[in-house]
């Protein structure tokens, strides 16, 4: 192969390297720019100013690099597109060394997640490119261009309107082509799982003894070496890197519980993703509270997953009356899902049915389910989800005796300081009576507001109101019977109620579901009447378990179930 055939070759090869690359970033702006905001980030590059700047840098790098391939394969002012091509390939060059050397940044994102790249692999595909630069800037004469002038400004000019076009297309809506884990037909679940037999992390164990009052490094893969000498420390060092499943640190958290397997396992599921609300579209968000409001009448399940904390979380429902709860996930991971701010995916026991931009919120198909509730008041549902926060404003922080901790689950909450101390049973006892006389309203009006009217768990919020109001229990007990014998309530959570009201009237219970503790009697459950028939009333109430069953769980397994008298009975 002659010299100019080589630079020919060269020429191109680079061209379509710049193409490839570009166009897998263009078709993720976004995901490039996340990428960005990484290099800014105090720990990398500091310069933490370039953030709020780092979706339009994004934009104008993907869009240059992919019209100076086009100009470089065409012949386009070559001189001028060599150095645009050379100044480039140097700073991403920088970067990539910068990453490699200091182990900053664990992927480049030259290739977005079409193809993860080691922060050495890029270094090093960078080092070529700029080798092949060079090479093509010393042999200029050879690169000669392909059609008139004309018509190669006609080509760059269209390929600049294309890059335009389609990235506004992309930002608009989605990745045309999705290459994360998260893609529509993956299952969420399956993703996690490790495959037998997948190599795991190798380790090396540096144990520091001091031996003969000179400090030495003994290396093993984990054992403790047999050393005659005092141990001062050891270190680990990541040796081979182990499987990693495509999907990885997912979870659905809430009040320090996990509920990934839950909804994973949940059919029908609609799922609003906002990593960040404070930087959120809220022009979006009347798009997302239609869908939802409609997916929750066809009788689907819908929860919304964010980063943010519980304040943010209460302002967006309140400025936007959303209905529905919010959960914690992972800001990177929510990053990774979806590439919008809002985002809105459609489950089905873990698999992506659909995933959509919020512009395109009406292209989401939903179906009228057998759980339809299509006569919901979403008005009322956002009425009694507002009172549902005020009746457990400070109840978590009463339970909280440590002001270290009080302080922290206050912020956590987004109470401010004003509100987390003093008297917080009083202040939580105002809240209650006016919380009651909201309630009482509604009922007047509505009737009980159950789980036809208002879905679940909207459905035990007027009852939760009534139970933190012991005085007015007795006067709503049949409305909430009722309700319970429509399907509204359950059954149990009336039962739970009607027991408790009664043993504070130091009367029999009717379900056994209140116990006590007295001097005289220890642990034991509050007296019952007719006790002989008490487990068919559980049953028909709705309990799962017999009471003999429940005494076990409650107090132990050897525990036995005593059916004591009132005259028994000794309060502390």
């Amino acid at each position: 192969m002659n010299l100019k055939a080589l630079i020919g070759f060269i020429r191109v090869f680079v061209g379509i390297l710049f193409i490839i690359s570009g166009f897998i970033k263009l078709n993720d702006p976004v995901g490039f720019s996340f990428k960005l905001q990484e290099y800014f980030g105090p720990d990398v590059l500091n310069l933490e100013f370039l953030s709020p700047f780092a979706l339009g840098l994004a934009i104008i790098l993907v869009i240059v690099e992919l019209v100076l391939g086009v100009a470089l394969i065409i012949g386009y002012y070559k001189r001028l597109t060599l150095w645009l091509l050379l100044l480039m390939i140097l700073f991403f060059t920088f970067l990539t060394f910068y990453s490699a050397y200091f182990n900053k940044v664990t992927d480049c994102g030259c290739f977005g997640d079409a193809l993860p790249l080691t922060p050495w692999q890029s270094f090093t595909k960078d080092v070529i490119l700029l080798i092949l630069i060079v090479f093509l800037f010393i042999n200029i004469k050879y690169i000669q261009p392909f059609f008139t002038n004309f018509g190669r400004s006609i080509i760059i000019f269209a390929t600049f309107i294309a890059c335009l076009s389609f990235g506004y297309y992309v930002l608009m809506h989605l990745p045309l082509i999705d290459f994360r884990a998260y893609k529509v037909g993956t299952n969420i679940a399956e993703g996690m799982e490790i495959p037998d037999g997948a190599p795991v992390d190798v380790f090396d164990y540096n144990w520091k003894f001091k031996v003969n009052g000179e400090e030495k490094v003994f290396t093993t893969q984990g054992d403790y070496p047999t050393v005659e000498g005092e141990f001062i420390g050891v270190d680990t060092e990541l040796v081979t890197k182990g499987y990693v499943p495509p999907v990885h640190d997912f979870t659905i958290e809430k009040d320090g519980e996990d509920y990934a397997e839950e909804f994973l396992n949940t059919p029908n599921l609609i799922v609003i993703v906002a990593y960040d609300l404070s930087k959120t579209e809220w022009n979006g968000w009347p798009a997302v509270k239609s869908l939802t409001n409609d997916a929750i009448r066809r009788g689907y399940q819908v929860i919304g997953l964010t980063a943010s904390g519980v304040d943010d979380v209460n302002s967006l429902k309140l400025k936007q009356e959303i209905n529905f709860d919010f959960y914690f996930t992972d800001a990177t991971t929510l990053k990774t899902i979806v590439r919008s701010n809002p985002g809105i995916l459609k489950l089905n026991n873990g698999t992506i049915i659909q995933k959509k931009h919020w512009n395109d919120a009406e292209e989401i198909e939903l179906e009228k389910l057998p759980t339809a509730k299509l006569d919901l008041d979403f008005n009322l549902k956002f009425q009694l989800d507002s009172i549902t926060r005020l009746d457990n404003l400070y109840r978590p922080l009463i339970q909280e005796s440590d002001p270290a901790k009080r302080k922290a689950l206050a912020d956590e909450l987004g109470i401010p300081e004003e509100d987390y101390t003093g008297d917080l049973w009083k202040k939580q006892r105002m809240l209650d009576t006016t919380n009651l006389q909201r309630i009482k309203r509604l009922i007047e009006r509505y009737g009980y507001p159950g789980k036809s009217l208002v879905g679940e768990p909207t459905n035990l919020v007027a009852l939760e109101v009534i139970a933190h109001n012991p005085g007015e229990v007795e006067e709503y007990l049949d409305v909430l019977k009722k309700a319970a014998e429509k399907g509204e309530i359950p059954m149990t959570q009336v039962a739970i109620l009607e027991d408790k009201h009664l043993m504070m009237q130091d009367k029999e219970q009717i379900y056994g579901t209140q116990a006590q503790i007295t001097a005289e009697n220890g642990f034991f459950i509050w007296p019952v009447t007719n006790p002989e028939t008490l487990n068919e009333r559980r049953k028909a109430a709705g309990f799962k378990r017999t009471i003999e069953e429940y005494v076990a769980d409650l107090m132990g397994k050897d525990a036995q179930f005593k059916a004591l008298k009132l005259s028994e009975i000794k309060r502390l």
